[in-house]
């Protein structure tokens, strides 16, 4: 038995009135999905823990089967180990994103873009490795990830920061989060020196000379310590493989055992290679149980409240993920029996551009399956109202692997 789960990440969203009060998974064209779905099973699946922050780490941190109340120790931990960074017993991880502040009304800190402008793997190594040797010390440390996602990692103890995630506050002021940062000690001179140094960096004067936003700041957030994990092929007794563009999913799927595929090409956002994802996905069933995909797309383009890109997002992991891999498997060595999951991680609604703690939906189609399946289209409505709901990833799990 093979076993599949296709993420498309914050997929879900809220009905929109410009949809005529449909959402854009609903909108979209989504042919794979919806036959799946109607020869399928349809339910829904509470990734987010109550009391919990309805991240892409603890929902893909469910979506792998575990509980986040009993190993979740915060975000960038899980992309330090995707990046191969070892944390020492008294060292903390922090996502560090390169973004776009703008303080032109001389009152107000604008969030103006979490991303800074989705900078390029390629520019945004130049900035993170220029803060590296102008700052980096025996205390801190820079390491470059993905696009705008990077690593600080701090020796020591940072107080009492409670820190933010800064796609929640897009276009809004974040002063008053910036001034708590500031009020740290070893973050106070920290923040303003790298703000300098990026302000006046060759890589930022280039974007801004066509029209770019620079990467005028660094925002941390995330922190962590090291979690304590059993593995899946420990916890349950099958081998598996993760394919992400991104690092937190990389570090995750470290964490959990898991061999992580990379894809040359794969970006996190709407021109991802999404072909090489699909094929690569198909390769490594030949070798595992079980193959974890996921797409980054629909959840950037929640976050920007882009609604025609989103709409793309889906379509694309539709027909360019699922319908490739369904059809793949045929083409299997002994073209062995599955059960393929698709879900969502959290709900990313184009009205919020942030995350909600909503159960997500998620379909489970069985090859082995000849009769009637639910009759229904991949939605979150059709998931809400065909009444049962698993109420933690660990028993999602085992209902994809048939242990009760």
């Amino acid at each position: 038995m093979k076993y599949l789960i296709l993420v498309g990440d914050g997929m879900g969203d809220l009905p929109l009135a410009e949809l005529q009060g449909r959402t854009p998974l609903e909108a979209a064209d989504t042919p794979a999905m919806d036959f799946l779905c109607r020869h399928g099973e349809l339910f829904r699946t509470r990734t987010i823990p109550e009391g919990y922050p309805p991240g892409s780490d603890v929902a893909n941190l469910s979506l792998l089967g575990y509980r986040p109340e009993e190993c979740y120790t915060g975000r960038a931990p899980l992309e330090a180990a995707s990046l191969g960074v070892e944390l020492g017993e008294n060292e903390i991880a922090c996502r560090c994103n390169l973004v776009t502040l703008d303080r032109s009304s001389g009152r107000e800190v604008i969030m103006r873009d979490y991303s800074a402008g989705h900078i390029t793997t390629e520019e945004a190594r130049i900035l993170v490795e220029t803060l590296e040797r102008e700052l980096g010390n025996e205390k801190i440390r820079f390491h470059a990830g993905v696009g705008y996602r990077h690593l600080l990692v701090f020796r020591g103890d940072l107080g009492d920061l409670a820190t933010v995630p800064p796609h929640d506050y897009t276009g809004r002021d974040v002063g008053p989060f910036r001034e708590r940062y500031l009020a740290i000690p070893e973050l106070a001179e920290l923040l303003p020196r790298a703000e300098a140094i990026l302000a006046d960096h060759p890589v930022n004067r280039q974007r801004l000379a066509v029209g770019k936003n620079p990467a005028n700041s660094i925002w941390l957030w995330g922190e962590g310590r090291p979690p304590v994990m059993e593995t899946i092929p420990t916890r349950y007794g099958i081998s598996g493989a993760l394919i992400s563009a991104v690092d937190l999913l990389k570090g995750l799927g470290v964490c959990a055992g898991l061999d992580i595929i990379r894809v040359e090409g794969a970006t996190g956002y709407l021109d991802t290679n999404y072909q090489g994802k699909a094929e690569a996905a198909l390769k490594a069933l030949v070798d595992h149980d079980l193959v974890f995909v996921h797409v980054e797309a629909p959840d950037e383009a929640g976050h920007q409240g882009l609604l025609r890109e989103k709409i793309r997002a889906i379509e694309d992991f539709d027909q360019r993920i699922v319908g490739p891999i369904h059809q793949g498997l045929a083409r299997l060595p002994g073209r062995p029996d599955f059960r393929l999951v698709v879900a969502m991680d959290h709900f990313t609604p184009i009205s919020l551009r942030t995350h909600t703690a909503l159960p997500v939906p998620t379909l489970l189609f069985d090859s082995r399956k000849t009769g009637p399946g639910c009759g229904l289209t991949y939605t979150e409505k059709n998931g809400a109202e065909n009444g049962s709901i698993l109420e933690n990833g660990e028993d999602f799990f085992r209902r994809l692997l048939e242990r009760r």
